[in-house]
């Protein structure tokens, strides 16, 4: 009984998502299916690699900045603020010029190391784009924070970011105008796109059991040079551009990219991008894809993908890959291994030589064969966690 209703409840919801599509002018000619029968029978919960480091802790509250020991893969080393004192955001007021103690946009400017959580539940309107300054912590556990309709989240030039545990949805694009990046620095901004996280220029970031939805342009951004980023535990949903590494066609300076998609679920209601790649490496691992309209793996300008242990659950669209070219793409070096594809779902391999992401001891972690992905994936998102109580 219990699967048969959260079957009804999804496919309501689909439903409901492309009545909303509809209106926006967005034609997404999509028959929408519920994915419960596409599920394995055993789909227990089981922790992930990253979420075994900490969540058993019932002590977590008393020694969050335990959570940065945790990360895997090209994002490991992001240290955000371990070695900074907490502090605590009480208010969602906003203001992008003069931030008030106490707000979020005080803490995220701040050139010291901090560990930044909430008092609170809270709906936080930005103003303008929220500037992340170097060695910061954003914590949703333990309060119920969404980041929503206004401007969101920048990192950009700077390095070890880590963002957990808060809904970042319905994101607008920025304002032009002044926006402190720091307590020194005020400068004038040209205006952001809309997206829900844009890392620029930046390295050794980790972006971790965060829900994101429907903003004006992509989800994640990951863009100019950035490098050692991973994005690990996420929920998406409801959404055209999911993820974007890689600036440009013409932007060469994304080779050095690398970046780690790892036990994200792909909600329902994605069309595109999840991730779409330039130039630089993606291991794409044990996340799972509950359909898409148009592809779910994609790329141009030559990238390296590897794509390992995912569970694709087809739409009517089977193909997982896009080249947005249509020649000279067949040495590119995208392949797949123990990937799980579903209602005849396919992966179009290309290239030759190794395709190993080379992670250091630390870095590196098992990846599960595809079948799994669906158990080591379902506490994506923020979690409910409760001080006291392993969360």
């Amino acid at each position: 009984m219990a699967s048969k209703a959260y079957s009804l409840l999804l496919t309501i919801l689909l439903l409901n998502l492309a009545l909303a599509l509809h209106a926006t002018g967005i034609d997404y000619t999509y028959n929408f299916k519920s994915v419960a029968n596409y599920l394995p029978s055993y789909t227990k919960k089981v922790f992930n690699s990253i979420d075994s480091c900490w969540r058993r802790n019932s002590n977590w509250n008393s020694n969050r900045q335990a959570l940065a020991n945790c990360a895997v893969g090209f994002g490991q080393a992001a240290m955000g603020g371990k070695y900074g004192r907490v502090y605590v955001v009480i208010t969602p007021y906003d203001d992008p010029v003069n931030p008030k103690p106490g707000t979020l946009r005080y803490g995220v400017i701040q050139t010291q190391p901090l560990w930044i959580i909430f008092s609170k539940d809270m709906v936080i309107k930005l103003e303008n784009e929220l500037i992340v300054n170097s060695y910061k912590t954003i914590d949703g556990r333990g309060a119920k924070v969404e980041i929503a309709y206004g401007p969101c989240i920048t990192i950009q030039g700077v390095s070890h970011v880590i963002v957990h545990g808060i809904s970042i949805h319905d994101c607008r694009p920025g304002k032009r105008g002044m926006v402190r990046s720091s307590p020194t620095h005020v400068g004038q901004r040209q205006g952001s796109d809309g997206d829900a996280i844009a890392v620029f220029a930046s390295s050794n970031i980790w972006i971790d059991h965060c829900y994101l939805a429907r903003c004006t342009d992509g989800l994640i951004d990951v863009i100019h040079a950035s490098t050692g980023v991973t994005i690990s535990n996420n929920y998406f949903s409801q959404h055209d551009k999911v993820m974007l590494l890689g600036h440009s066609d013409q932007y060469s300076t994304d080779k050095v990219m690398k970046v780690t998609v790892v036990f994200n679920h792909f909600g329902p209601g994605l069309v595109e991008r999840m991730p779409r790649v330039r130039f630089g490496y993606a291991h794409v691992a044990n996340n799972r894809y509950d359909q898409w309209l148009k592809y779910a793996v994609g790329g141009s300008a030559n990238p390296t993908i590897f794509s390992e242990g995912n569970y694709y659950v087809a739409s009517d669209n089977k193909q997982v890959t896009k080249r947005e070219v249509y020649r000279n793409w067949k040495n590119w070096k995208w392949r797949s291994s123990r990937d799980a594809f579903i209602n005849g779902a396919y992966f179009v391999q290309s290239g030759y030589g190794s395709i190993d992401p080379n992670y250091s001891a630390r870095q590196s972690f098992t990846v599960a064969p595809g079948s799994l992905a669906p158990a080591l994936t379902s506490d994506s998102g923020p979690l409910k966690c409760v001080v006291g109580q392993a969360c």
